[in-house]
């Protein structure tokens, strides 16, 4: 299997979008994510980190894509995707850290599988959709809970900095055509809380293409979430969340406090002041 990723060389110092060969265990430095040209020698997996490859436009989340969740979620079963969107500054890496804002109440997960888009695609039938669809890649879309129903539209709850968690690789469109059998499981703490296959989503990830495409725009580089599994839950400070989609891989995340005045050490304000 092959990946499209970034990666970091940490003793060369050198990070390179690369083409990632599972199976020789190397990654072959390449243009872009979009324009996979091999440019040089490859390096050994081993040796290397991944990194965020891509900068969104949008983020564009799905909410209520799955019945079992609906049902955890007290809710009723869509008769078309909910959208949403989520600021592209929430976007960070594989080993980034989420950080909780202070004083915004429950943070919760929710992994999902995330569709990165290939070209620009405006009023795509389904039958065509797969075709702007670059590839699936592992994400966490972290939800304020409280301040999502406090506020009854989603944004503030879901654009917090660090709330969108993506990685570590892309694995592309052409190389997993059966898009229905990836495979999501969501760990925290090493502790399974959720699991679905993409055969089980309300609307299938060709249908989300679409319908999304005939709201706005959608450019390279931009994910769709495409909704989580019921087994969502809260997130604190030191908890490790991993979202796991198979043949793709594990997406790593530990959690972290916002730091505040009032909260550090005095030595510390009095060495700032």
């Amino acid at each position: 299997m092959h990946y499209l990723g970034k990666f970091f060389h940490p003793r060369k110092k050198l990070s390179f979008f690369g083409l990632y060969d599972s199976e020789e265990n190397l990654v072959h430095p390449v243009e872009s994510v979009f324009y996979p040209n091999k440019t040089g020698n490859p390096y050994n997996f081993n040796q290397l980190h991944p990194l965020l490859c891509i900068n969104p436009s949008k983020i564009v989340g799905i909410g209520k894509n799955y019945r079992a969740h609906v049902k955890e979620m007290h809710s009723e079963i869509p008769t078309e995707p909910i959208i949403f969107l989520k600021a592209p500054n929430s976007i960070i890496g594989p080993e980034e850290k989420i950080i909780l804002p202070n004083d915004i109440g429950t943070v919760e997960y929710e992994g999902e599988i995330g569709i990165v888009i290939k070209k620009e695609a405006t009023n795509i039938t389904e039958e065509e959709a797969i075709d702007y669809v670059l590839g699936y890649t592992c994400t966490n879309d972290v939800t304020a809970r409280d301040l999502q129903k406090k506020d009854g539209q989603w944004v503030r709850a879901k654009s917090f900095r660090t709330f969108c968690p993506v990685g570590p690789w892309i694995l592309p469109a052409e190389q997993f055509p059966k898009y229905q059998n990836l495979a999501l499981t969501t760990y925290v703490n090493d502790r399974p809380v959720q699991g679905a296959k993409a055969s089980s989503m309300i609307f299938n990830i060709p249908y989300l293409v679409s319908f999304v495409s005939r709201v706005m725009t959608l450019y390279p580089g931009d994910i769709i979430l495409s909704g989580t599994p019921n087994g969502v839950g809260q997130i604190k400070r030191n908890y490790k969340v991993a979202v796991e989609i198979e043949p793709i891989g594990t997406l790593v995340n530990r959690v972290s406090g916002e730091f505040s005045a009032t909260k550090l050490p005095q030595k510390i304000i009095n060495a700032v002041l």
